[in-house]
């Protein structure tokens, strides 16, 4: 059983370091950065990878489509050797909203699309021609510079295709607000049937699951942030999909009824979700939580902070510490 953390890329830099120092120390298997609106996270892991000497570095996760496979390849070439060789490179579609109003790009078939990107990346860094594609393709190769073939590569799924795909194609999948029914009744089976399916070991696989941990008495204040950072999630349709499968259909429906009233929307997020998800409460209270997700299947969980609360104290009740 792996434990890892996703370091926020928003706030002073100096945070920043304490927490990947602190995960560092306290023998977590890696430090993760999302790809989000604050710091570009693949040059964030760069400057941490001198300040956490121990620990692996992941992307959790960079969308491929603000970067070439060839640009995607040479970034995550440098960091993983920059790094001695501790890079996992996680890649994810991103969100339609975000693609085309961020970056101007569509995302046209996902599934396809990423099947495409990860050939590409795989075949530049193993030093091969990359295959042509409907949407990726290229020329690239390295000189004066050969990096690591096997980089791994982790893929976000959430939707039982991708997580197929992912259990096909990739080393792991990581998981983002996904509770822990989902993980057992959804994501571990599917994994498994498109592993034994393309001949490869399920074991051999790494199942990231994402767990929002605050180690608070204050359990009310830490559920009220973690309800104000799903609030986004519930109106973008994969998660919107995911949620309904995973049986928060009234949850989902509460929500769409509420539109326009951010406050309502809120409390349509309900307690029972919240638990399902989340590791909150006292050190016992979130160690129970985290060995919910391992014996659900993960393989690997994640702990992220959850705003308004201390992530140096969930990530030492995480490690027992």
């Amino acid at each position: 059983m792996k434990l890892s953390a996703l370091i926020p890329t928003t706030g002073e830099f100096g945070q920043i370091v304490r927490d990947a120092r602190l995960a560092d120390e306290l023998g977590f298997e890696s430090i993760n950065c999302s790809h989000i609106s604050a710091r570009d996270s693949f040059t964030t892991l760069a400057a941490l990878a001198a300040q956490a000497p121990r620990v692996r570095l992941g992307t959790s996760v960079a969308p491929i489509y603000h970067r070439s496979p060839a640009s995607m390849a040479q970034t995550a070439a440098t960091l993983d050797d920059l790094s001695g060789g501790r890079f996992r490179l996680g890649l994810g579609t991103g969100h339609r909203v975000t693609m085309s109003s961020w970056h101007g790009q569509q995302i046209g078939k996902p599934l396809e699309e990423m099947r495409e990107y990860v050939s590409v990346v795989r075949a530049l860094l193993a030093g091969e021609t990359a295959p042509n594609g409907s949407r990726w393709s290229s020329t690239f190769s390295f000189t004066g510079f050969t990096p690591r073939p096997d980089i791994p590569i982790y893929l976000a799924g959430l939707s039982a295709a991708m997580i197929r795909l992912a259990g096909e194609i990739a080393d792991g999948i990581v998981l983002w607000a996904c509770p822990a029914s989902y993980v057992r009744d959804v994501v571990v089976p599917e994994v498994h049937a498109a592993r034994r399916a393309a001949g490869k070991d399920p074991l051999a696989f790494d199942i990231v699951a994402a767990v929002p941990a605050a180690a608070t008495v204050d359990a009310g204040s830490a559920e009220a942030g973690i309800r104000a950072e799903l609030h986004r999630y519930f109106g973008l349709p994969f998660y919107r999909n995911m949620f309904l499968t995973a049986g928060y259909g009234a949850d989902v429906a509460a929500y769409e009824a509420a539109a326009g009233d951010q406050a309502r929307q809120l409390t349509a997020i309900s307690d029972g979700f919240v638990d399902d998800l989340c590791a909150i409460g006292d050190t016992g209270s979130v160690a129970k939580a985290l060995d919910r997700f391992w014996s659900a299947g993960a393989s690997n969980v994640m702990i992220t902070n959850i705003r308004g609360t201390d992530f140096s104290r969930a990530m030492r009740a995480a490690a027992g510490r």
